[in-house]
C-alpha cells in the first residue's frame, strides 16, 4: 500500500472530507496539523509549491492536492490504482 501523508488544520471541513474519503478506503496515513505550527506549514508548502490551504495529500512523495482533487481522481477511478489498492 502507498505511504499517504495529509496536512490539516483544526475546523477545516475539508480536511475531514478528505480524511473520510481515506478512511472509506481503508487506508493508513499520516496526518500533520499545521494549525499551530508554522514549521510544518513551511514544510507543506516547500513540498508543494504555491500550495496555501488544507489539505495537501501526498502519496508516495507525489502532491495530489486537496480534498476535491483526490475526490476528482476518486471518480475518475483513478485513485485506487495510486494508492495500491
Amino acid at each position: 500500500m502507498a505511504k499517504v501523508e495529509i496536512y490539516t488544520q483544526w475546523g477545516c471541513g475539508f480536511c475531514v472530507r478528505a480524511k473520510a474519503l481515506l478512511d472509506s478506503k481503508g487506508v493508513a496515513y499520516t496526518e500533520y496539523d499545521v494549525t499551530m505550527d508554522t514549521k510544518k506549514r513551511a514544510e507543506m508548502v516547500e513540498r508543494a509549491p504555491g500550495a496555501r490551504t488544507v489539505p495537501q495529500v501526498f502519496i508516495d512523495d507525489v502532491a495530489y492536492g486537496g480534498s476535491d482533487d483526490i475526490h476528482a481522481l476518486d471518480r475518475a477511478g483513478k485513485l485506487d490504482p495510486v494508492l495500491g489498492l
